[in-house]
C-alpha cells in the first residue's frame, strides 16, 4: 500500500514508552457507541471501505500494528496517537511537531478517504486510523504537557500495583469495572441524552483536545501520595465515562462531516 511505503527519512522516531490510549476495550466502546450517531451517507461510507469489519473492531488496528517492521510503522506512525500542549497554552498557540501528530494525521487520513483515486487498502487503513485518533485525543494524557512523555514517567501505585500514571487513564480505570466493551458501551450509551448528543457533536479536534488538557490537569496525583486506590477511581471513573462517551459522538460527528464532504 502507497500509505505505508512513503515514510520520510527526516521523521522523528516514535517516543520510547508512549502507551496505548484507552487499551482495546476503551477504544471498542468508542468505536460502539458512534454507530447509532453515523448519519446515512457516514454509515454507507463506512459499510463501504470496511465491509463487514465493525468501528469497534477496527479501532485497535493502528495498536496491533505498531509491531510491524515496515518503516511507515517504525518511523512515522507513532507521533500520530497524540498531541503536545503545554500547560497554558492552546493547541494553536503550541503548533504541531514537524513530524506530525494526532491533528496532522487526521488531515491526512481524511483526505485519503476523499481521494478517489486512492485504493481500497489505503482507504482502509485511513479510516482505522481515524476512528482510532479520535479515541487517543479524548483520552487526557494523550494531550501531554510535553514534560513527562503524557504521564508514562509519573510512577505511581494503582491498588498496590506499581504502575505509571498513564498507563492508569489506557486501561486500569477502564478494566477496574470488569465489563465487556459491549456491556459498557450499552450502559454508557444509554446515558447519552439527545440533548448531550446534540451539545457533544462537535467535530473539530480543537475542541477535544481543549477538553483533554484541562481534565489532564485535574488527574494527576497531588503532594507525595503516589499511592492511587479507590478514592482515585471514585473521583476519576466518572471523567473516564464521559470521555468515552464524547469520543464515541464526536467520532459520529466526524464521520458524519467528512462523508458529507465527501458528496459535495
Amino acid at each position: 500500500m502507497r500509505l505505508f511505503l512513503s515514510a520520510a527519512a527526516t521523521v522523528l522516531a516514535f517516543v520510547p514508552g508512549q502507551a496505548f490510549a484507552w487499551g482495546k476495550t476503551g477504544h471498542r466502546v468508542i468505536g460502539k457507541i458512534a454507530e447509532p450517531y453515523l448519519a446515512a451517507a457516514a454509515k454507507a461510507g463506512v459499510k463501504r471501505i470496511l465491509g463487514a469489519e465493525t468501528m469497534a473492531e477496527a479501532s485497535n488496528w493502528p495498536d496491533t500494528m505498531r509491531s510491524d517492521p515496515a518503516p511507515f510503522w517504525q518511523r512515522e506512525a507513532g507521533p500520530y496517537h497524540y498531541v503536545t500542549v503545554p500547560k497554558g497554552k492552546t493547541y494553536a498557540e503550541a503548533g504541531h511537531p514537524p513530524e506530525g501528530d494526532g491533528v496532522t494525521a487526521l488531515r491526512r487520513f481524511a483526505a485519503t478517504v476523499r481521494d478517489p483515486k486512492a485504493s481500497l487498502a489505503d482507504k482502509q487503513a485511513a479510516i482505522r486510523f481515524i476512528i482510532h485518533i479520535i479515541g487517543d485525543l479524548h483520552q487526557p494524557l494523550h494531550a501531554g504537557n510535553g514534560t513527562d512523555q503524557g504521564a508514562n514517567d509519573v510512577r505511581v501505585t494503582f491498588k498496590g500495583r506499581s504502575t505509571n500514571l498513564h498507563s492508569v487513564w489506557d486501561s486500569a480505570l477502564v478494566d477496574e469495572e470488569q465489563l465487556s466493551y459491549s456491556e459498557m458501551a450499552e450502559w454508557l450509551g444509554a446515558r447519552i441524552t439527545p440533548a448531550l448528543s446534540r451539545e457533544w457533536m462537535i467535530a473539530d479536534p480543537q475542541v477535544w483536545i481543549a477538553e483533554s488538557t484541562a481534565l489532564r490537569d485535574q488527574v494527576y496525583p497531588t503532594g507525595e501520595n503516589r499511592s492511587l486506590s479507590w478514592r482515585y477511581i471514585y473521583e476519576n471513573t466518572p471523567r473516564m465515562e464521559l470521555r468515552l462517551q464524547q469520543g464515541g459522538v464526536r467520532l459520529a460527528a466526524y464521520l458524519n462531516d467528512l462523508f458529507k464532504r465527501q458528496r459535495r
